[in-house]
């Protein structure tokens, strides 16, 4: 019978929880995904006005990188505090962070202005963004995984992860809008400054309903195990997350780098590289790459909680097997629709790329929060995840341009999607399957004593 402390919450609960993470994912990854869709449009003109217009979106989505430098950090701080403090608290965090900065893009002046300073200024910015972010994905699946049901932790968890396509819906919709209703001037003038001011309301509304949902009972479970320990003085020394992480669980924070290496590279190649390659060497308008990339990212929206489901099926590692050599498989294909320079082709190009990508990243929140001890879960699903994506997501869009400037041909991009695609089958073949896994009990998996793993279990205060 469960404890009170870990005793599922109601339906209605639940849906409360899982809503407050998504709302606020999608504010998230719309203040992330807004950043790298000027990127590819507006900001090469804006901040980096002086260089040739495919050095300038270069150094455009070099910028843009530096927001992924910044996550690991993001993930060794909100992680450390996270398991600390608890999830609630540092999402909260999160979100007033990434909404400031974002807001705080909105109102920058720019070259034209200022000089040199704009383009340190926007970078700097990006670094905010970039920590947030860190913080952001592990505290949002574990609140929802934390609290779910276990029989239906893969559809659950899968939730906070449609934050994402949401999010990338939501930021591309908006420029679709303004760059369909002003012309081409006023949109480099001033328009671009309005997606970006909008955050700050969205992040008014995120935080009203984040504020509203419970701590994880897992953790309130160990934290009051933790008490107990600490009173009895029979508590251990406290070791940093990143220590005590890597002892017990360097094995899974390989996996985890691993598993992401397909997913990551691949979504920055579909969503934002493709605003690059479609108008540039297909001859595509910016409206009609970004409408592709609207109705793409929606189906994306609708299949992630469908993978979500079949991973509590068959479990985590067919699923994401299936979706990493799907994309692999896909990438020829993908570049010859849209040389075609048709819209239908393009938009079938997109979406079948962003399907295959949900079967990864779907049951990435469950597959990445079951591997690890409740204590230190939030340092190592973070750590894991966002360590990986300066060497995946970071450089994608910056790597594949610069291909396309030295060959002028899609076909080394797709030969490194693939080579990505081989890194995440041997990481994810290599891990065992997760999906029965209890949240309350796993302990480190790298051998170590009974004992031990009842103590990792727990979380400590500093």
């Amino acid at each position: 019978m469960s404890s009170p402390a870990t005793a599922p919450p109601s339906p209605a609960s639940l849906k409360r929880i899982v809503t407050a993470s998504l709302i606020g994912t999608t504010i998230e990854w719309y203040d992330f995904f807004l950043y790298g869709s000027a990127a590819a449009l507006v900001f090469n003109k804006l901040f980096f006005p002086d260089s040739d217009p495919l050095v300038g979106t270069l150094l455009s989505f070099l910028t843009y990188a530096v927001g992924f430098a910044a996550r690991p950090l993001g993930a060794l701080v909100f992680g450390h505090y996270g398991d600390r403090l608890g999830r609630k608290k540092l999402l909260v965090l999160s979100l007033l962070l990434m909404g400031g900065a974002t807001f705080a893009i909105g109102l920058l002046p720019t070259h034209a202005t200022v000089g040199t300073a704009a383009p340190v200024l926007l970078t700097l910015l990006r670094l905010v963004q970039g920590f947030a972010l860190g913080g952001e994905w592990g505290g949002a699946v574990l609140l929802v995984s934390e609290h779910g049901d276990a029989r239906r932790r893969g559809f659950w968890a899968s939730w906070p992860q449609t934050g994402a396509p949401a999010g990338q819906l939501l930021a591309t919709g908006v420029l679709s809008l303004l760059t369909a209703v002003l012309s081409d001037a006023a949109f480099v003038s001033w328009g671009w400054r309005i997606p970006f001011l909008l955050s700050g309301v969205l992040v008014i509304v995120g935080l009203w309903i984040r504020l509203s949902v419970d701590e994880s009972p897992v953790f309130r479970q160990a934290l009051a195990q933790a008490e107990a320990r600490k009173a009895t003085q029979e508590a251990d020394a406290e070791k940093l997350p990143l220590v005590s992480v890597l002892r017990h669980h360097w094995r899974d924070v390989l996996v985890a780098m691993g598993a992401r290496m397909a997913e990551n590279i691949s979504y920055y190649v579909i969503t934002a590289f493709i605003l690059v390659y479609a108008t540039t060497s297909a001859g595509v308008s910016k409206q009609t790459a970004l409408n592709a990339v609207l109705i793409a990212s929606a189906v994306h929206f609708a299949v992630i909680p469908a993978w979500g489901a079949l991973s509590d099926r068959i479990g985590r590692r067919p699923v994401y097997l299936l979706g990493a050599v799907g994309v692999g498989l896909w990438m020829f294909p993908f570049f010859s629709l849209i040389d075609t320079g048709g819209f239908g082709n393009l938009v079938l190009a997109v979406t079948v790329g962003l399907v295959l990508h949900g079967a990864m990243y779907a049951p990435q929140a469950a597959f990445f929060s079951e591997m690890f001890a409740t204590r230190m879960r939030y340092s190592g699903a973070s750590i894991g995840a966002q360590f990986a994506s300066v060497a995946a997501g970071a450089p994608a869009p910056l790597i594949a341009t610069a291909l396309l400037a030295d060959y002028d041909s899609s076909t080394p991009i797709a030969l490194y999607v693939i080579a990505a695609v081989l890194l995440t089958v041997v990481a994810v073949g290599a891990a065992k399957e997760t999906r029965h896994r209890d949240l309350s009990d796993v302990g480190p998996s790298d051998g170590v004593g009974e004992s031990e793993a009842a103590r990792t279990a727990d979380v400590r205060v500093v």
